[in-house]
């Protein structure tokens, strides 16, 4: 009998996960994922695919392609005695490398990622052992001559010997006068021998090795070659000694942090398969899920991941379905046509819990599960030919089985209950089950085609309805889940639209009984006012819509008007009060007086001013106010105090309802706000919110707005370095910026600060504040002959 992993395809879930890991030990332990019952440790396996997720939208790549599977060699070293090869050395060093490589990625990241942060963190550092082999194993396999003292000498030795045996041997060569063809060295049995016709043989003294395949060349190792050929086969038998030496240190080393290695490769292990989940995620949209302990269970916008699997290749979605259980509700009985998508209902919700429990994420847009302590599944045909089973046989036995093991933590799954069986008896022990397991509390979800099991379920507190979708139009299953209602099996329609007999349509219909007609009426009915009340919501969406479009328009046209009745007004506004202006100083410039000219001019200057504020205090007041409904408010509510305001935010004011420029901060409830020509000093209680944010203040905007007098090219800046040596922290940061704005518009590359070394906190201090500084593009500290400690040199940009 086939497990409920098994039936609900969760095997073939972890193997299409598994293809986004990058390594073979990431591919084990993801298709090793076990479902769990720990929530708190589920909550932690989520956060760190979470965390993969965000290091994912960074842009970067995480993987482990060139890690060689270490499961080999790991259990080669649990052998006494056994050594590792050169190539099984490679693989131990590329596994210590990559452990180094991890915890270096996220080193200084924990605010980040601090999930992956503790788990990289928690990676030995093998980077000894690993030099140590690096040094000993060449790239190709070969052993380096430094791999030890000895083995250089030998094959220091093994060299030199090489060289007397050519020489002697080239010397024997041209003593004969040898012919091309035949002068020169080679080797037989390991030992350098010379070409000598057969016919020559006793003219070379020595010892023969070979023959030439047509038997007239013979390969002698002269007597003069004998001691030396001697010498290095002894040396290259010590070299053998050598490596075998070297190859068994290293192993011992590596034997003696097996256990940290194999916990290393397990963490790695585990790292891919958390990337991989990550990856999954990111390709099928998947969320994480809530768990919950108290008594609920929905899936919004839920998908099959083993269906979008198998449609993705052809262009196509699975569709989507939402479903709720929880409170008292915990049966649901879902009916429809056939292929309408009820057991992919059933198999879905349990799967997506399955995921959920495994760690990992879920293709939908919100889940909340509670944990369950099984899946019980009966789908499909059971029947059993070794157990002499029939369908109805096998179903009953798993029932019983099923029914015995189900808890109020369990989620119980039953394909067309009550089926391969009278459909009246089938009829009764369907209900009787449904009723077993509401009052066990199991959480159950049922598809059926039986007319008692929909009445049972729309007549019993605690379980519910549901209906998959059908088009009758199109004879197509719309796999649409909707709850709270039945489903239509509707087989005769079905069977009269694909163009049965109407004879047998008609002699079918009138076997129904009145009930049944009854009851197919109905649900006929309630879907269709189902079909028009959807339709119906749509179009009333669209309407919404539409009417939101056209009232945006109106406002818009209405506020376009009013500005530019506004504008029209300013101007002749501002046209009577030039006029004024020109009439009070051409009757001012008529007093003879000299010191009385001057001293009423001044007086209507003044005069002047204060009549312009009041002028436009009044027209803000009677008219923008009013139209904005600024003058309206309740006078009896707490204004909402905004926090966040800069010099140069754009904002609304409270009474005028105008807007301004914040032009400085005076303290911390007052700022200098500028209304058109207009300045003044308005309370942070008074500012209704913050419309634009202000834009980033050009040096030379900076260096003014500090009363910095200033052009574009700065000729006042005639030195490089500033002292500040003696001041407190704040009037050093001062001086610095004002001398720093003059130095950047100046076109200075770089300025040095002085401010000597005493206790080191004007230069922390200094330091800190300039990093973060928009103009600076490095801080450091300058040798010796200019300053050291005493001094902070700063690269200016561009």
């Amino acid at each position: 009998m086939r497990s409920a992993e098994q039936l609900l395809e969760f095997d073939r879930l972890k193997d299409i996960v598994s293809r986004y890991t990058t390594c073979a030990p990431g591919r084990r332990a993801t298709l090793g994922i076990q479902i769990r019952q720990d929530a708190e440790a589920l909550d932690g396996e989520f956060a760190l695919v979470r965390e993969g997720v965000e290091y994912f939208r960074t842009g970067s790549e995480f993987g482990f392609g060139s890690l060689a599977d270490p499961e080999g060699w790991l259990a080669r070293l649990v052998i006494p005695g056994s050594i590792l090869v050169p190539a099984e050395l490679l693989d131990v060093a590329s596994l210590m490398d990559t452990a180094h490589a991890v915890r270096q990625t996220f080193k200084g990241e924990a605010a980040k990622y601090p999930k992956l942060t503790e788990l990289a963190a928690a990676l030995v550092d093998f980077r000894h052992l690993s030099t140590a082999i690096r040094r000993a194993v060449l790239p190709n396999g070969e052993i380096s001559d430094d791999a030890s003292p000895q083995l250089k000498r030998i094959r220091e030795s093994m060299a030199t010997a090489r060289v007397k045996i050519h020489k002697s041997l080239e010397g024997i060569l041209r003593s004969r006068g040898e012919s091309a063809g035949e002068d020169y060295v080679t080797l037989r049995n390991e030992r350098f021998v010379i070409p000598v016709r057969a016919a020559d043989r006793r003219a070379v003294p020595g010892v023969v090795h070979a023959a030439s395949a047509t038997g007239q060349t013979v390969f002698v190792e002269p007597l003069e070659a004998i001691d030396l050929n001697n010498r290095l086969v002894q040396l290259s038998e010590d070299e053998v000694a050598e490596i075998a030496r070297i190859l068994e240190e290293l192993t011992d080393r590596v034997r003696a942090e097996r256990g940290p290695l194999e916990a290393a490769a397990a963490q790695l292990a585990h790292l891919d398969s958390v990337f991989a989940r990550a990856r999954f995620a990111r390709e099928l949209d998947c969320v994480m899920p809530e768990f919950t302990k108290g008594n609920l269970l929905r899936l919004d916008a839920a998908r099959n991941p083993v269906l979008e699997a198998t449609l993705r290749p052809q262009g196509r979605k699975a569709v989507a379905l939402s479903l709720g259980l929880g409170g008292e509700e915990t049966v649901m009985v879902i009916s429809g046509p056939n292929t309408g998508g009820k057991t992919v209902t059933l198999k879905t919700t349990a799967l997506l819990a399955m995921m959920a429990q495994a760690g990992v994420p879920v293709p939908a847009e919100e889940t909340v599960t509670p944990v369950f302590d099984a899946f019980l599944a009966d789908i499909g045909d059971a029947q059993s030919i070794e157990q002499d089973l029939s369908t109805f046989s096998a179903h009953v036995t798993n029932l019983n089985r099923i029914a015995g093991l189900a808890t109020s933590r369990s989620l119980v799954l039953l394909d067309e209950l009550g089926s391969a069986t009278d459909p009246e008896e089938g009829a009764a022990l369907a209900v009787a089950v449904a009723e077993h397991f509401l009052k066990a509390g199991a959480w159950s979800i049922v598809s059926t085609h039986l007319t008692s099991l929909k009445v049972y379920a729309e007549n019993t507190p605690g379980a519910v309805n549901a209906a998959v979708g059908f088009d009758e139009k199109t004879l197509a299953p719309t796999y649409e889940l909707r709850q709270g209602v039945p489903g239509q099996s509707a087989g005769i329609n079905i069977a009269q639209r694909l163009g049965l007999s109407a004879p047998i349509i008609e002699a079918a219909r009138l076997r129904l009984s009145t009930q049944t007609l009854d009851i197919a009426r109905f649900l006929d009915s309630l879907h269709e006012q189902l079909a028009t009340v959807t339709k119906e919501r749509g179009r009333v969406a669209g309407l919404e819509q539409e009417l939101a479009k056209e009232r945006a328009r109106l406002d818009a046209e209405g506020l376009k008007e009013w500005r530019a009745k506004v504008k029209d007004l300013e101007s002749q506004l501002q046209s009577l009060l030039k006029n004024f202006e020109f009439q009070m100083r051409e009757t001012v410039r008529a007093i003879e007086d000299r010191a009385a000219q001057q001293k009423l001019s001044k007086q209507a200057e003044q005069r002047l001013a204060r009549l312009r504020r009041e002028f436009s205090e009044s027209f803000n007041t009677a008219v923008v106010a009013q139209h904005t409904g600024a003058d309206r408010g309740d006078q009896n509510a707490q204004p909402h105090i905004v926090r966040h305001v800069a010099e140069g935010d754009t904002v609304r004011l409270r009474t005028l309802g105008r807007t301004g420029t914040v032009q400085r901060q005076i303290d911390d409830k007052t700022f200098e706000v500028a209304v058109g020509q207009m300045k003044m000093r308005v309370p942070r209680d008074e500012i209704a919110e913050v419309v634009t944010a202000g834009h980033k203040q050009t040096p030379i905007e900076s260096a003014r707005r500090r009363g910095i007098s200033v052009s574009v090219a700065e000729p006042g800046v005639t030195s490089s370095e500033i002292n500040v040596i003696g001041k407190t922290a704040d009037e050093a940061r001062d001086d610095v910026e004002k001398f720093l704005d003059r130095a950047f518009l100046a076109g200075l590359p770089r300025i040095r600060i002085i401010h000597g070394t005493g206790m080191g906190v004007l230069r922390r201090t200094l330091r800190a504040w300039l990093k973060e500084h928009p103009q600076v593009a490095s801080v450091t500290e300058p040798g010796q002959n200019e300053g050291g400690a005493g001094a902070t040199v700063v690269e200016l940009r561009d």
